[in-house]
This record gives C-alpha cells, sequence and structure tokens, in this order.
C-alpha cells in the first residue's frame, strides 16, 4: 500500500497528528496496537475540555472523528520493521502488512519502568502516580510520599506539598543537600531515609509504606518518577539520534519535531522530556503541520 504519512502510534499524539494531515487531504495510515502508555490510567485530568475522560474514551471519539476523513485508515497492529528507501520509506506489521510512505511520524510513545517494590505495579496510574497535574487533585488532602528515583523527586517533592502534607522517602541514595533541602524543609516535607521495601493497603488504595527498618509510615498516596526506556525496534532500525533526559532516554528532534533522519517525524512522549497528555496533543499538532509544509516545500 502506498501512502502519503504512515503513523506508527494513534494514542494522543499519533491521532492528533493524523487529524492534521487528514484535514490537509493526504493519505494517512495509522498502525496501532492499543497499548498506550496511560492505559493504566482510570482517567485523564487537566486535558482542556477532556478532563475525567478515559483514555480509552478519548482514543474512541477521536477514532470516530478520524473515520468521517476518507484518507484515514487504521491498522490495529504492531510495526515490528521500517527502512529508509530511495524516495521515502517502507514500514511492515507483525500480521504481514507493508506500507510505502513518503514520511513516517513516530508516536508509539515509551516504556515506565517501575521501582521493583511489592504494591507499586498494581497501584500505578491510581493511587501510585508519577504527575501531580494529571492525577493530584484525586489525592487531595491526604497524607502522600514521594519515592525517590532520582535527584529530579527533589524538584517532585517541593512540589506536592500544594495538594497534602508530604514525606520524600530518599530510599538512602538519594539525599538534598544545601538550599536544596533548605527550599523542601521550608515547604514542609519531611526525609525519611530508610527506604520503602513494601507497599501496603487493600485493593489499589495505598494505606501504608514498609520501610527497610521495619517501620510503617502512613500515607495515602505515593508519587514516583519513573525511568523511561525505549523499547520500540524501530528507532535503531533508523539510527535515530538520541538525547538523554534526568529520567531517560528520548529521540532527539528539532522545533518542527522531526528526527536527525531527514522525512522522520517523532511526537509525544516518544520526543517531549516534559510528558503529560497536553504536551503530547501539542507535539502532534506541530508535527502534523510540519510533515505537511514538508510535502509542500521539500518535495
Amino acid at each position: 500500500m502506498n501512502v502519503d504519512v504512515v503513523i506508527i502510534g494513534g494514542s494522543f499524539a499519533g491521532l492528533t497528528a493524523t487529524m492534521q494531515l487528514v484535514r490537509a487531504r493526504k493519505k494517512v495510515v495509522v498502525i496501532d496496537a492499543n497499548s498506550p502508555r496511560n492505559r493504566f490510567a482510570e482517567a485523564s485530568h487537566g486535558i482542556f475540555c477532556l478532563d475525567g475522560k478515559t483514555p480509552a474514551e478519548i482514543r474512541a471519539t477521536a477514532l470516530t472523528q478520524l473515520r468521517v476523513y476518507p484518507t484515514f485508515e487504521l491498522i490495529e497492529d504492531s510495526a515490528n520493521a521500517i527502512e529508509a528507501t530511495g524516495d521515502g520509506f517502507k514500514a511492515t506489521t507483525e500480521r504481514g502488512h507493508s506500507l510505502t510512505a513518503k514520511r513516517v511520524i513516530l508516536a508509539m510513545g515509551i516504556t515506565d519502568k517501575l521501582p521493583e517494590i511489592p504494591g507499586v505495579q498494581e497501584r500505578w496510574g491510581k493511587t501510585v502516580i508519577h504527575c501531580p497535574y494529571c492525577h493530584g487533585y484525586e489525592l487531595s488532602d491526604r497524607a502522600l510520599g514521594v519515592l525517590a528515583t532520582s535527584e529530579m523527586s527533589f524538584h517532585q517533592a517541593a512540589m506536592i506539598p500544594d495538594w497534602g502534607a508530604t514525606t520524600l522517602f530518599t530510599q538512602g541514595q538519594f539525599k538534598p543537600e544545601g538550599e536544596t533541602l533548605k527550599h523542601l524543609l521550608t515547604r514542609g516535607v519531611t526525609l525519611e531515609h530508610s527506604p520503602i521495601v513494601e507497599v501496603l493497603g487493600k485493593g489499589i488504595e495505598v494505606e501504608a509504606v514498609k520501610l527497610a527498618d521495619g517501620r510503617t509510615v502512613s500515607i495515602q498516596g505515593l508519587y514516583v518518577g519513573p525511568r523511561i526506556t525505549l523499547t520500540s525496534p524501530l528507532i535503531e532500525q533508523l539510527k535515530l539520534e538520541i538525547e538523554e533526559t534526568p529520567l531517560g532516554p528520548i529521540v532527539k528532534v528539532n522545533g518542527m519535531k522531526e528526527s536527525s533522519l531527514k522525512g522522520v517525524y517523532v511526537a509525544g512522549d516518544l520526543s517531549n522530556p516534559m510528558q503529560n497528555g497536553t504536551f503530547a496533543i501539542a507535539s502532534g499538532t506541530m508535527a502534523g503541520v510540519a510533515v505537511h509544509r514538508s510535502l509542500i516545500f521539500d518535495e
């Protein structure tokens, strides 16, 4: 199948980019296995006009609107190979679909690597969270913890008192000093250096954390800044340039969301150093518009 643009990844960023392009009457195929990073969240918050909608609802609404446009097609599959050709790109999927396109937008997201602490994974996206703007309001006015995973956790811990009394669990590894420590104490943050070894509670609720020294500390919500990893083989196949952020690697792009390989654009968490639904939507808009402009001016 020959198309103008193939978009790999069909969540907030990928579908937003698609909307710009099908409205520009370009033939677009989205390849998506429907396994987004946000699937663990019960609701999406802080997104203009979509506050409280589930990620699945938002995706379904977007697809309904996109299917109005005759140049849109969705392939529910995983892209497993991609290569640059003389005049574009060729992508193939696990189920044997083969597409050639003039441009590619990668929007398949990233993978969160959570601390291997019992009780964290099953509460992820509910009462163990990473973003106060996305989920913090729902955990307001309760005892909250921040589990340090890097020095960026100091910044996170300084923010969280706006939602509730906060304890920073340094895990015995990340200990604030100097002005950083002074700022945390001024904000009313309590420091605990004995590592968390288990998150306790019934169901998805957090009731306390168990520490390595045998004590338990009562909290009702836990913030974790996970390490992010790039798991898709497509990035390496295209030999895209990577840049490091405090939480892990992302694909390096310019201001128009184009990667180090001409014709390949990257949107969403895969290229955003700051990550939430709104930023993903904004970067998808930029990628879609930039791809359309490149088809006009760079051909």
